[in-house]
């Protein structure tokens, strides 16, 4: 059977795959705890959110996966594949399902993020995904945090937005700035100086805090300004603060090392291009249909000056 999206009457399915799901997003995972919970679950099935869910079944069992888009990014992320234990060239089907629902979201890429020695990487290779860079996830929560939170970090505002974007250009490398894009200033801390060198994205959820930086390598006492702003998160629940390093800021990774961070596995960040053929209709020149039908003549008038 082709893949379809999937159903309420699915649902009494999905509790076997619970514990084989191999997440695709690590935001979303380490921010929203597992995407097969019953809590969780119900966000995929909300209409007016992009958030698509689809199956595929056959005498073997099913193979769910989903897509997600925030409104402010033109990319799309592969969220989740479950069973994580399936053979490899079985998800094909259903990405490639996936991928035309992003398609009908206009985006116009796919980003997942796995771990290479995973099985189902082969998999999203096979699908036309290609690694772009590669990221480490580092656990803080073990971290000795200060009392006294350093005054010069700041919430970012709309207006920090310029700013913000002329950093990303400095530090990002240009092939993946599409899909690595920093689009909600007011979900971030400044550390304010005369010149934005550091900036860090904060998103919040209820299993976790996910920070994403964009610092400059003429930061100084990088260490320091970051134990500054865990004291300074609004973290009263005691959540799990995890920081995502991408290869291109992989140079602050022994300070965050000293610091007593935990690093988790290397994961690929792999993109897939979404190519709408736009076809225009043009008209050719008076003749030029003579000219294709004959290039002989043509090649002999030149010659002549004609």
């Amino acid at each position: 059977m082709p893949p379809r999206p999937l159903e309420l009457f699915d649902l009494p399915k999905l509790p076997r795959y619970r514990d084989k799901v191999l997440m695709l997003d690590s935001r979303r995972a380490l921010t929203r705890g597992n995407p097969l919970r019953a809590v969780s679950f119900l966000a995929y099935l909300n209409p007016t959110r992009r958030i698509y869910t689809g199956i595929l079944e056959s005498d073997e069992g099913e193979i769910v996966g989903s897509i997600t888009q925030h409104t402010e990014e033109n990319f799309a992320r592969l969220s989740y594949l479950t069973p994580a234990d399936i053979p490899t060239e079985a998800p094909l089907a259903l990405v490639e399902n996936l991928t035309s629902q992003a398609g009908l979201w206009q985006a116009h890429h796919i980003v997942a993020e796995i771990d290479e020695n995973a099985p189902l990487f082969t998999s999203l290779r096979q699908s036309g995904f290609s690694v772009y860079s590669r990221q480490h996830i580092w656990d803080l929560s073990e971290v000795s945090i200060p009392k006294e939170p350093s005054l010069s970090w700041r919430k970012s505002k709309a207006e920090d937005l310029i700013s913000i974007q002329s950093l990303h250009r400095k530090i990002v490398p240009p092939l993946l700035q599409q899909v690595d894009s920093f689009t909600r200033p007011s979900a971030g801390m400044i550390y304010e100086r005369d010149e934005l060198l550091t900036y860090i994205e904060v998103r919040y959820g209820t299993h976790g805090i996910f920070l994403r930086p964009l610092i400059h390598p003429n930061t100084d006492n990088i260490a320091e300004k970051l134990l500054r702003l865990l004291a300074k998160l609004n973290n009263k629940r005691g959540l799990p603060v995890y920081l995502c390093v991408r290869s291109y800021q992989a140079w602050i990774e022994p300070m965050l090392e000293e610091m007593g961070a935990k690093s988790g596995q290397r994961q690929a960040v792999m993109v897939k291009h979404l190519v709408n053929k736009i076809r225009e209709e043009k008209t050719l020149p008076a003749g030029a249909e003579k000219a294709w039908a004959n290039p002989a003549a043509t090649i002999k008038r030149l010659d002549l000056g004609e």
